[in-house]
């Protein structure tokens, strides 16, 4: 199972077209996606101040694009590096398929900082 973390409203166009395509897909070339461990770091680091956050929970066995376990790519160059940079993180090069999201938990933001829903805790 990988992990991707996108707006409500993102899913529910794709949940409507079939497909989910995050922007990085067109400027980068695949979508970025993370392992369970890798959730919280990345949704603090990228996604603070951000409200109505889901987490899409991608069987990588049903997608038909290929997924890679690559170095971290930083949207912002500029961005400081993490705990989580010498990782490798599942990208996904093409648009994930509604079917093979077998799950959707929210993701909420609290005073220090997000923390791993519920739905995806053991």
């Amino acid at each position: 199972m990988i992990y991707h973390i996108t707006e409500r409203s993102s899913w529910e166009q794709a949940q409507a077209a079939g497909l989910y395509s995050a922007p990085s897909l067109a400027s980068e070339g695949f979508i970025h996606c993370s392992a369970i461990d890798q959730i919280l770091p990345v949704a603090n680091s990228m996604f603070r101040g951000g409200g109505n956050l889901l987490v899409l929970c991608i069987d990588e066995s049903k997608l038909e694009a290929r997924v890679l376990w690559e170095a971290p790519v930083h949207p912002n160059p500029s961005a400081k590096p993490s705990a989580t940079d010498d990782a490798l993180f599942p990208h996904v090069y093409g648009a994930i398929e509604a079917a093979a999201v077998k799950k959707v938990v929210d993701l909420a933001e609290g005073d220090g900082g997000f923390e791993l829903p519920a739905g995806l805790q053991g």
